[in-house]
């Protein structure tokens, strides 16, 4: 069931609190989704505005096929693609290079012992991101940032799911050998620290996303 669906109906009826509300439970969501793809927070926040007045504009004719936060994923993807195709002659924003801040907690807390290792994995999945392309980047973004399921995002990216599973498989596979040097220097700086056996070789982890 669609966590949001007394709000959505009630923003539906005109219930202006509850357009509110719903605004409030995604901006800072769609915001951070749109800055993945943009260059810059000001282009991040006209996504998103375009988003949220794209979504209540058509909001009458949302019956709850997929869930408010889906669809509304859906909108931020379809007006990302609206700004970058008027923006074609320009630069390249879509291979833009990625910013530390973008770079969620999540990705990086839970296997860095450190802060000084979590601000080195951060720095290397910046470095790592900036490399893929849009149609890789999207839905490793929206599967391992935003926590939607394959078929989520295939409806989000209106692909089949079986390509949206080859390509966050892809996005994976082409992050870990750039993920291979911090990793090797990460148990370097561990064994500096901690003795061990004379001649034992050093173990080494494996790389994960």
């Amino acid at each position: 069931m669609d966590v949001d669906r007394a709000s959505v109906e009630a923003a539906q009826a005109g219930d202006d609190d509850a357009i509110d509300a719903l605004i409030r439970r995604y901006q800072v969501r769609i915001f951070n989704f749109a800055r993945t793809l943009t260059a810059n927070d000001s282009d991040a926040e006209d996504l998103a505005q375009e988003t949220f007045a794209r979504a209540f504009r058509s909001l009458s004719r949302f019956r709850g096929e997929s869930s408010f936060k889906n669809w509304l994923y859906q909108i931020a993807t379809n007006v990302g693609r609206t700004h970058f195709s008027r923006r074609a002659r320009q630069a390249p924003v879509w291979e833009r290079r990625v910013e530390a801040d973008d770079i969620p907690e999540s990705l990086v807390a839970s296997r860095a012992p450190n802060v000084e290792d979590t601000a080195m994995r951060r720095q290397a999945l910046v470095k790592a991101l900036s490399t893929l392309s849009r149609d890789l980047r999207l839905p490793l973004v929206l599967h391992d940032v935003e926590g939607l399921e394959y078929q989520e995002i295939a409806a989000v990216l209106e692909v089949p799911i079986g390509t949206v599973m080859s390509r966050i498989f892809r996005a994976r596979r082409r992050l870990r050998p750039l993920l291979a040097d911090l990793v090797v220097r990460r148990h370097e700086r561990r064994e500096e620290r901690s003795p061990r056996v004379a001649g034992a070789p050093p173990r080494l982890g494996k790389v994960t996303l």
